[in-house]
């Protein structure tokens, strides 16, 4: 089951979104909140799978959230909700650590099989985002600026990666879960601005 939380402050949507989680197998709905300071100081000790959270919320927005929580909780992946498709607020979440987001119109089963693909290692975003993103991270980018930004355990997955190995095979060979290499990719992904496997294994190849 993959344990998820929600950060929203408009109890309507909130309860659609509750109703939306609940009545799906694949989910354990951990529990929601109204503001980001009641998350902040509560989700440490949760640590759900999944964060969703609206990015204009009463008092501290939800960038604010994932700034603060994101070295607190680096397993946990943040998504974001909006009304806004092309909005520097979604960049900047995107940037602040989150790992994609949903639009607040998006139909019930899309939210689902976005918050699956997430979980799965994918970042689901529009194109829009996705090219602002890429555009604000340096092209010239090389392997040593790439091994700064992830992890020593993330450079092994992703070399791994590059030589071709399945999800499986590298956790095989890393002594690890297959839902822990997924979380490594979604890490890569996000932290070197990238949306697939094949962006990430030219990033580290400095193409």
């Amino acid at each position: 089951m993959i344990s998820l939380c929600i950060i929203e402050d408009l109890i309507e949507i909130q309860k659609g979104l509750e109703t939306i989680i609940e009545a799906d197998s694949n989910f354990t709905l951990l529990k929601s909140y109204e503001n980001a300071e009641d998350a902040i100081g509560e989700l440490p000790d949760l640590r759900p799978d999944i964060v969703l959270t609206d990015i204009n919320l009463p008092g501290k927005s939800g960038i604010d959230c994932i700034h603060e929580l994101k070295s607190k909780i680096p397993e946990t992946l943040f998504i974001m909700f909006t009304i806004y498709e092309d909005n520097d607020q979604v960049f900047e979440a995107l940037k602040a650590g989150a790992s994609g987001y949903i639009l607040k119109n998006t139909a019930p089963q899309k939210i689902i099989e976005a918050l699956l693909e997430l979980y799965d290692g994918g970042s689901p975003m529009s194109p829009k985002i996705a090219r602002k993103v890429l555009s604000s991270f340096n092209p010239n980018t090389t392997s040593n600026t790439v091994n700064e930004l992830i992890s020593k355990r993330e450079q092994e997955v992703l070399l791994l990666l590059s030589k071709g190995f399945l999800y499986k095979e590298i956790a095989d060979k890393l002594n690890i879960s297959l839902s822990t290499v997924k979380r490594h990719l979604n890490h890569i992904y996000s932290k070197l601005q990238v949306q697939n496997k094949t962006e990430a294994v030219n990033k580290l190849y400095g193409k």
